[in-house]
């Protein structure tokens, strides 16, 4: 095994240890997830990177130091792309990077930001000592981890990601309490620390939704609220007004109209007079199905019409503002032109609009099963018992396949709702839910 390993996966790195150790700086825990993703031995390990067994062993244990050099050497051997280590740049302020680069301790006094590990950071220093240092690259690596966990939610059951994304949330408050625990703050670790903040906000609001999607209420408010709580220290009214929308969703969700909307209130207010169109958008449509939840038909009408007008420029201005992820399109909005007719009891309007989402807007797997369940309310009123029994359990496959609570329970409430006649149709649904419950 002496040539060198073939070319290590990009998805590598964005697994959960690997991306803790890399925001770390922990070399010693890199080389470990490293041998287990190839399926090496110790010895075949310490064969490709050059070293002897013993040597490995004691650097995996911590008891062996590395010096700069050594840590590029393995890099090298390894495969492991320079630029995630974040070395710093000869010159710079970085008390390591312009040091003496064969010094065992090198990498306890940094050769980049964030390079040591956390626990060793957080410890109190020797008299005299350099400080650990981070900076806002660290903030970078938490926050790449969570967008990108965020696009793979929409097709991957909440419960893969649930445990990653509560122990990323403790990472990165582990992260800012490093930084926020130095007794005199300078200017550009005040700095640091709101956009640590900010990756906070994401990681708790990110753990919050995915608690949601498994009907884990109590647990998904929690994590709102120290998503909404870490944005606003940090600054960042946009990222507030984000979290603030999501919770307001989540309650619609939960049958708290009136919670809803008093949230959506105060995003607007976090988000001032001239909000990104997409926020306007997104906010406005929010409002329109709180709205509709309580009956308010008027209200729920001028909220729609807003949201109308902000997709509309939103799809001028292009890319959606960070922290969307994706577009507030013409799709997304019948969505919830849909569920709004659907609660305001228009049949036909909800299902023609909730059959344009659908078809034009392809949606994610999972919100394609919440938008079955509303497309099934809404032929049931219209008298379609088989077509809606067709669409909710295709919605229930959905739920089940993705490991989607909350679709389950929306199909539960579909049938706890319906009072139309009991076909064998709906008999075999009914015998399908009750084996997903039992």
């Amino acid at each position: 095994m002496t040539h060198p390993p073939d070319r290590l996966p990009s998805r590598l790195w964005t697994a959960p240890a690997v991306a803790a150790a890399l925001a770390e700086g922990d070399v010693p825990a890199l080389l470990d997830e490293i041998r287990r993703a190839r399926g090496w031995t110790q010895a075949q390990l310490a064969e490709v990177v050059g070293y002897s067994q013993s040597w490995v062993s004691k650097v995996v244990r911590r008891r062996q130091p590395l010096t700069v050099d050594q840590v590029r050497e393995v890099a090298v051997r390894l495969g492991l792309p320079l630029h995630l280590l974040r070395f710093g740049v000869p010159g710079g302020d970085d008390p390591a990077a312009d040091g003496d680069s064969g010094d065992p301790a090198a990498l306890t006094a940094p050769a980049g930001p964030a390079r040591a590990r956390l626990d060793e950071a957080a410890a109190p220093s020797p008299a005299g000592s350099a400080r650990i240092r981070l900076d806002e690259s660290t903030a970078e690596s938490l926050a790449g981890v969570t967008r990108a966990r965020r696009r793979l939610e929409p097709d991957t059951p909440a419960r893969e990601l649930a445990r990653e994304a509560v122990a990323h949330v403790d990472l990165a408050g582990r992260v800012l309490g490093h930084v926020l625990g130095t007794p005199v703050l300078g200017r550009a670790d005040t700095r640091t620390a709101g956009h640590l903040r900010a990756g906070l906000s994401e990681a708790a609001g990110f753990a919050a939704w995915l608690h949601g999607d498994m009907q884990d209420l109590g647990t998904a408010r929690t994590y709102y609220r120290l998503a909404v709580q870490s944005a606003r220290e940090a600054g960042h009214p946009l990222l507030a007004a984000y979290m603030i929308g999501s919770r307001a969703a989540f309650e619609v969700e939960a049958d708290d109209p009136v919670l809803a909307l008093t949230l959506v209130a105060q995003a607007r207010r976090e988000l001032g007079e001239r909000p990104p169109a997409t926020a306007g958008a997104w906010l406005a449509s929010i409002e329109a199905l709180g709205h509709a939840a309580g009956h308010d038909a008027e209200a729920a009408g001028t909220a729609l019409r807003r949201a109308e007008s902000a997709v509309a420029a939103g799809e001028r201005s292009g890319t959606p503002p960070w922290p969307w992820v994706f577009p507030f399109d013409q799709a997304k909005l019948a969505g919830y032109r849909g569920q709004v007719s659907v609660r305001l009891g228009r049949a036909e309007e909800a299902r023609s609009a909730l059959s344009e989402s659908l078809s034009a807007g392809r949606p994610a797997v999972k919100q394609r099963g919440v938008l079955l369940t509303e497309m099934a309310t809404a032929q049931a009123m219209a008298g379609r018992h088989e077509e809606a029994f067709q669409s909710v359990s295709s919605a229930l496959t959905v739920g089940v396949t993705y490991g989607s609570e909350r679709i389950i329970h929306r199909a539960r409430r579909f049938r706890r709702a319906y009072t139309g006649p009991v076909t064998a149709t709906v008999r075999t649904f009914d015998e399908r839910l009750l084996a997903t419950i039992t």
